[in-house]
């Protein structure tokens, strides 16, 4: 679809009011197309007013208004748009016939064959200008309407709408009619159909259900009580603190094939990736993960249904408080109390990492850097969720609990079933409050950059001081710090555990933003260990004193709070990327720690960063297998420790951390050929897929191996372990016949591949592999234009995919200069621009980290 600008937006708010759609769907016109009927009522506001319809059809057959046939020969469909010409002032209804295409990327209305049993399933993804690929919309968020729709499907499939769906007619004609809803945007309108497998139940007067296709439906059943255990504890306690409750007339969680992103906020059916019902064992931190995403939503059907923004510069004021209050909420109702300690390992790092590139943008962008749906599109990012989410929680800390929730409740009074803007927003908080919320957002929201706490400790006889150095995180035009409230720790060696850390005192101190630093002074000896921002409740980078990190070096695995242990990993994190702490530093506090870690969450993450960023990345070629090797250490101390399965979630997350530092085969394949770990677990297909992977990139198997699992797991993630495996072999053909997969043949570059989305993501991520470098070579130039070409013909999504996971792996200046010329080039996709220039910025850093670590090296 093309873009939208928000000046035409805005006109096209000032000419009219939408009052309502009625959308007819066909669904059984074969697995190309389905048919689209639409009829929208609505008033123009003057006399003689031009405007437009969004429409991407694969067949426009008819367009009726006022009852009057349009001449579409005379005003044609033209780059998505119907015009609207010379509207009298007035009521008007438009009726626009249409045949659609399904899609194959999981934008607009997505198509998905099971080939576990070959069943079919739909589901739409409206979000954020893709309603047009479905009916006919004035597709922008401030023209809400009410929406009804009527949906013919094939009579054994289940029909789900943002209003209760009910069978009307003969059963055998598949006719469904779906409840009109209250006033919603056109971005948020949903509907899934097919055999679906629903588990239902009833809470505080309202249908809820879960539904998945047949083939996952056992696992659903398995999980059914806890998912529901975990939406009715939300659902309560957002009634506890929001005084409007539930807008919508049920709850549906649709756990829906290929889902682009972790799940969409429709109001009354959510749709969430079906990796969230989970066929092979997972840890306890991804089924926190899972439950967070389902408190996310649930929040957005206030934060952005029930009060929606204006304009997508505003997409935090949806983004940023689903995110904070998913965490909170999670943390008040339910088992996950530790969840801030994985929100700073993994969420808050998407944010440091997003905000230090040089597509960073402020939480809320002024209104000329997002002038249109493409420039909004990519704001959808580590910013606007994980930066927005800590710069709330600051706020939190700041305003207080209870003029933040007053605050928020007085902007849903304020506007709801409508719009609202930032200014909306802080005028509703700012009422009632004697803080100054307006320069709060000045500095919090409308800035960019991480801000850098550094304390200097100085003894003085049996006194100490602290001087906390702020540092503004600015690019160069917003360098100022910002204000932070933020707690201090005060450890100390426990003197009965020498590896164990205590605390003495945790103070509060206000950095004002406007002194570059701040002394504290204390009587008595200093502490072991001063941990700034302990509690992680601020946004900024910390740094540690000589002397805390020779007590990290010590005992980090000793501080007796999980979330300060993630500040201390985070500090250590960045230190590494900032080119001040050696990557083989990171990595010994991780064989040192690690192993002795009982938070699942930061044993993932700190895993994660270790094996893609310091194995991958930070380190010189040459230094990579000693890097494996310690990890793969680190990982056989945790089997070991978890030998009585006394963690199996630790357990699983070592085993995981294993396979992929392994580099010989011989202990991989022993597994494969048992089923089974050494005292568990046994390899589940999940398991058996990832052992696969790594065999594939060590040259230990073949296609045929690879072929045996497919046919024991036939499933559509066994489709993606095998695309995966096959991509990772080591081995020129199947090099080629992945790159044809991805890109087309060399014959007919033209005559792309049609994979999936899911599939895309699977072999690209296959394909690249640092142990081969040197066979992929004459791929490297080619991939920056096949990329080019393959964005422009597939769209956002694809163009997304190949630059994430299909980028090259090579941390070399030739990557870098190949990867620079291409983003000369002025014809890109606004989304494979923002996603190569953001990795071409992650390997000038590395470059950086390697540079840094080589002179280390050699003693300069």
């Amino acid at each position: 679809m093309p873009v939208l600008t928000r000046e035409e937006a805005q006109n096209r708010a000032r000419l009219i009011e939408v009052h309502r759609y009625t959308v007819e769907l066909d669904l059984t016109r074969g697995d190309e197309l389905f048919g689209s009927t639409t009829t929208i009522r609505f008033h123009a506001r003057e006399a003689g007013a031009d405007t437009f319809v969004e429409l991407n059809p694969a067949a426009l057959h008819r367009a009726v208004l006022d009852g009057h046939e349009l001449d579409l020969a005379a005003a044609p469909l033209a780059d998505g748009r119907l015009p609207l010409t010379a509207l009298a002032q007035g009521e008007h209804e438009l009726r626009v016939e249409t045949d659609m295409r399904y899609s194959r990327t999981g934008e607009g209305m997505h198509r998905f064959t099971d080939p576990a049993d070959g069943e079919t399933y739909l589901y739409t993804m409206c979000c954020m200008s893709d309603a047009g690929s479905v009916f006919a919309a004035f597709d922008q968020p401030d023209l809400k309407a009410v929406f009804d729709a009527r949906v013919t499907a094939p009579p054994e499939w289940t029909v789900l709408g943002n209003g209760i769906a009910t069978r009307v007619g003969d059963p055998a004609e598949g006719r469904w009619e779906l409840a009109a809803t209250p006033p919603i945007s056109t971005y948020l309108v949903a509907l899934a159909a097919g055999p679906y497998h629903s588990v239902r139940t009833e809470h505080a007067g309202l249908p809820f259900g879960l539904h998945v296709r047949r083939s996952l439906a056992p696992y659903l059943e398995d999980d059914a009580e806890e998912l529901f255990d975990i939406t009715r504890r939300c659902f309560d306690r957002y009634h506890e603190i929001f005084e409007e409750p539930y807008p919508f007339d049920s709850y549906d969680q649709a756990f829906v094939p290929e889902f682009n992103f972790g799940a969409m906020e429709n109001p009354g059916l959510v749709t969430l990736r079906d990796e969230f019902i989970y066929r092979s064992a997972v840890t306890d931190a991804e089924r926190q993960t899972r439950a967070m995403v389902i408190a996310h939503e649930m929040a957005h059907m206030w934060f952005g249904d029930l009060v929606t923004m204006t304009w997508w510069d505003d997409i935090w004021l949806n983004e940023s408080f689903a995110e904070y209050m998913g965490y909170q909420v999670l943390t008040e109702t339910t088992r996950y109390t530790d969840i801030w300690a994985d929100f700073g390992v993994r969420r808050k790092n998407w944010g440091y990492d997003a905000d230090q590139r040089p597509s960073t943008h402020p939480v809320a962008p002024a209104p000329e850097q997002v002038p249109d749906t493409a420039a909004a599109r990519l704001n959808f990012d580590g910013i606007s969720y994980a930066k927005g989410a800590s710069a709330l929680r600051q706020l939190v800390t700041w305003l207080g609990e209870k003029d933040f929730l007053q605050g928020i409740n007085r902007h849903f009074a304020r506007h709801r079933f409508g719009n609202a803007t930032l200014a909306d927003f802080i005028d509703s908080l700012a009422h009632g409050s004697d803080r100054d919320v307006h320069a709060w957002a000045d500095t919090w929201l409308r800035t960019t950059g991480v801000d850098t706490l550094t304390p200097a400790i100085t003894t003085h006889g049996d006194r100490w001081s602290a001087e906390i150095r702020h540092d503004g995180g600015g690019d160069g035009t917003d360098p100022a710090p910002r204000p932070h409230r933020i707690a201090i720790g005060l450890y100390d060696h426990e003197p009965a555990a020498a590896h164990q850390l205590v605390l003495r005192k945790r103070l509060e101190a206000e950095l004002n933003g406007a002194e570059p630093t701040l002394t504290l002074s204390f009587t008595g000896p200093r502490p072991d260990l001063l941990l700034l921002n302990d509690g992680d409740l601020s946004y900024a980078k910390v740094r540690l004193d000589p002397g805390s990190w020779k007590t990290v070096v010590r005992s980090l695995s000793g501080l007796p709070d999980a979330v300060s242990r993630a500040v201390v990993w985070n500090a250590a994190r960045d230190m590494v990327r900032d080119g001040e702490l050696p990557p083989t530093d990171y990595l010994e506090a991780v064989r040192a720690h690690l192993p002795r870690e009982t938070d699942i969450a930061i044993v993932q993450g700190v895993l994660a960063f270790a094996r893609t960023q310091i194995a991958d990345r930070y380190l010189p070629a040459e230094q990579r297998p000693a890097a494996l090797a310690t990890l793969g250490a680190t990982c056989r101390d945790l089997l070991r420790r978890t030998e009585d399965n006394s963690g199996p979630g630790l357990r699983l997350a070592a085993v995981r951390g294993f396979i992929e530092s392994a580099t010989a085969p011989a202990g991989l394949s022993d597994w494969l050929d048992g089923d089974t770990v050494p005292g568990g677990p046994a390899l589940d297909p999940e398991l058996r897929w990832q052992v696969l992977g790594r065999l594939a990139v060590l040259g230990a198997i073949g296609p045929a191996e690879i072929d045996a699992e497919l046919a024991r797991d036939s499933s559509a993630t066994g489709q993606e372990g095998a695309a995966r495996c096959r991509a990772a072999l080591p081995d020129p053909d199947a090099k080629q016949a992945a790159w044809d997969a991805l890109f087309g043949t060399a014959d007919e570059p033209s005559e792309l591949s049609e994979l999936s989305n899911y599939l895309v993501t699977a072999t690209a991520t296959g394909f690249w592999q640092p142990e081969h470098h040197e066979l992929l070579t004459d791929y490297l130039p080619r991939y920056f234009p096949a990329a080019a070409e393959v964005a422009a013909r597939r769209g956002p999504a694809i163009a997304d995919a190949v630059a994430r996971s299909g980028f090259p792996t090579t941390v070399d200046t030739r990557t870098l200069e190949l990867g620079e010329e291409c983003l000369r080039r002025d014809d890109l996709l606004p989304a494979l621009r923002r996603r190569l220039a953001d990795q071409l910025d992650d390997l000038r850093r590395a470059l950086r980290v390697q540079r840094r670590q080589e002179e280390r090296g050699s003693g300069a």
